[in-house]
């Protein structure tokens, strides 16, 4: 992928050493700097008058630049052309003014004088957001998308449906089917991953929380790397310390484990917190977990109309997971699905707890017999979700492994990834309308 980048930097010398750095990034094509706030506006825009695929995905901005004041320069690049990443130069590196950037529209900070790691990791992250930004818009299969970046989160109507033990059997067919694969728990006062895996470890996802950006070496630090597989990114040992997760760092998180692994899969749990939701409103897919019986039900559609209200996602973007089902039930995947207004998977998991109690209570689910219908139904559902092959090799879903009595669902609910929505209280910085992109070698 070859990035973007305009430098906005009114003083000579500070431009030449920009420049200089610039034109060590890999995969960068910086363009020559311009030297003031009119001329920076002046070039976006007639780049953006040809096609919006022309505009830079990233834009620096020195803190020097005039004269417009810089902040009021950094606000007017992300209104006038939000899907350019903008990143601020300054000395002040204060929570302050980093905060004062961020609402503006910046997408980074860098602290001066300028390092070469805290520049790539800052010109990264701005490109990655306005790539997300412009697959989003419409251009999905046509932009690369890194080194993979798909998330499913794994949500449970109530305590006790299933939603922990869906999402390790997620993964681990994932894992199984040769994809990169981590798994996040973000139920952060009950997380049980760990309790399934059999595994103990001193760091989680409570690590990371004050980070703003997070590097490859210290993501590596709060991942234990396990047997199966699997990278882990376990929820905190001490469950008062999943107030430090909040919804931007659960945002940061997600967007490093992005850059490093095919497949994210997250589990929720059953609570909602601005973590977990922001994790559903970046989901390419997020399932709802259930069983068919009221109380489970009504749970399911109270979530789903919770989710609407708060803007984190449709009902219709929502794919139903009907655990524990029996051709006895009197509730069945279809009624479950008018119901809740989702739409539920092809396989729904039959009721079989006897195969899974040896392995649950041993800690050990990865141990589950291939025998296992549980086990079976579970990686079916994964194959339905697209979590088995990439992105650019998936197929739209079938049921060949179904079981005979399976009610058919509609397609899956996926979309694309990156925010599309705000948490209430939380509102967008300005309309994005869609716009087509110009393929070119990266």
């Amino acid at each position: 992928m070859t990035t973007r980048i305009l430098p906005a930097v009114g003083d000579p010398e500070s431009a030449r050493v920009i420049a200089t750095l610039l034109s060590q990034l890999p995969g960068a094509e910086p363009a020559a700097p311009v030297p003031d706030s009119t001329f920076l506006l002046d070039t976006l825009a007639r780049l953006a008058a040809e096609s919006i695929d022309e505009l830079p995905e990233v834009v620096l901005v020195h803190e020097r630049i005039g004269p417009l004041p810089v902040l009021d320069l950094v606000r007017e690049v992300a209104l006038r052309f939000p899907a350019v990443g903008v990143v601020l130069v300054t000395s002040d590196a204060s929570p302050a003014l980093f905060s004062a950037a961020m609402d503006s529209g910046a997408r980074g900070l860098i602290g001066l004088p300028l390092a070469y790691e805290e520049l790539a990791a800052r010109v990264q992250a701005a490109a990655q957001w306005s790539v997300g930004v412009r697959r989003h818009l419409g251009r999905g299969p046509e932009l690369p998308s890194g080194p993979g970046g798909r998330v499913v989160t794994v949500t449970g109507a109530k305590g006790g449906v299933g939603a922990t033990f869906a999402a390790v059997q997620f993964a681990l067919a994932a894992v199984a089917a040769g994809r990169r694969t981590a798994l996040v728990d973000l139920d952060l006062q009950a997380g049980d991953v760990g309790s399934y895996l059999d595994v103990q470890f001193r760091r989680s996802i409570a690590d990371l929380a004050g980070i703003q950006d997070i590097s490859p070496r210290v993501l590596s630090d709060a991942v234990y790397d396990d047997r199966t597989g699997l990278a882990l990114l376990l929820a905190p040992a001490d469950g008062e310390r999943g107030e430090e997760v909040d919804d931007r760092a659960a945002r940061h998180v997600i967007a490093a484990l992005r850059t490093r692994y095919e497949l994210v899969v997250i589990d929720c749990g059953t609570q909602m917190t601005g973590a977990n939701a922001a994790a559903v409103e970046l989901a390419d897919v997020a399932v709802l977990v259930t069983t068919p019986d009221v109380v489970a039900v009504r749970a399911a559609k109270r979530m789903v109309r919770m989710w609407e209200r708060l803007q984190v996602r449709k009902a219709e973007e929502t794919t139903m997971v009907v655990n524990r089902w029996s051709k006895q039930t009197e509730i069945q995947p279809a009624l479950i699905e008018k119901i809740t207004k989702t739409r539920s998977v092809r396989t729904p998991v039959p009721a079989a707890f006897k195969e899974l109690q040896a392995v649950v209570d041993a800690g050990r689910v990865q141990d589950l017999d291939n025998r296992s219908t549980v086990k079976q139904a579970l990686w079916t559902v994964a194959g339905e979700l697209g979590l088995l092959t990439a992105p650019e090799t998936q197929e739209a879903p079938t049921t060949k492994a179904a079981p005979a009595a399976a009610e058919p669902g509609a397609a899956l609910a996926v979309r694309g990834s990156g925010p599309v929505a705000r948490l209430r209280g939380r509102g967008d910085r300005g309309a994005i309308g869609p716009w087509s992109r110009r393929g070119r070698e990266g």
